[in-house]
């Protein structure tokens, strides 16, 4: 499971993709995704409007995963 990451979440983790290839535990859903990247860093957890999309559409915490999927980490956007 490949996840990209963009903005304020990429100089947080020190990467632009992570990989649970190597993992033992896999996530299910969104939300074991979230406390399992909260735990790896936790830093993740002051973004409040994050949001994650799954395969290029947006997903909320239910929504299943699996291996093969595209998984990003969406910050808040700001600009004018």
């Amino acid at each position: 499971m490949k996840i990209l990451l963009f903005g304020i979440t990429k100089d947080i983790v020190g990467e632009n993709i992570i990989s649970f290839d190597d993992e033992k535990v896999k996530p299910e859903n969104i939300s074991e995704l979230k406390n399992i990247l909260f735990s790896k860093f936790p830093d993740l957890k002051k973004i409040t409007s994050m949001a994650i999309a799954v395969n290029e559409s947006y997903a909320n915490n239910s929504t299943v995963i699996n291996e093969s999927d595209q998984i990003a980490l969406i910050p808040p956007v700001s600009g004018g």
